[in-house]
């Protein structure tokens, strides 16, 4: 599955990224790899707790 992040830069420096498939999905970060990182992470989090099947 292919998902899309949008990235803008937020206030102080911070990159702010959303998944535009998932619009609950958002986080940020101070590079583009950490912003990565940390929407994995939120995917995650939001997958898991939004299963169904548990």
């Amino acid at each position: 599955m292919k998902l899309t992040a949008v990235i803008e830069k937020g206030e102080n420096g911070w990159l702010v990224g959303q998944i535009e498939e998932i619009p609950a999905v958002l986080s940020q970060g101070k590079s583009v790899d950490e912003l990565k990182a940390n929407l994995i992470d939120a995917l995650n989090l939001y997958l898991e707790t939004n299963n169904t099947n548990s």
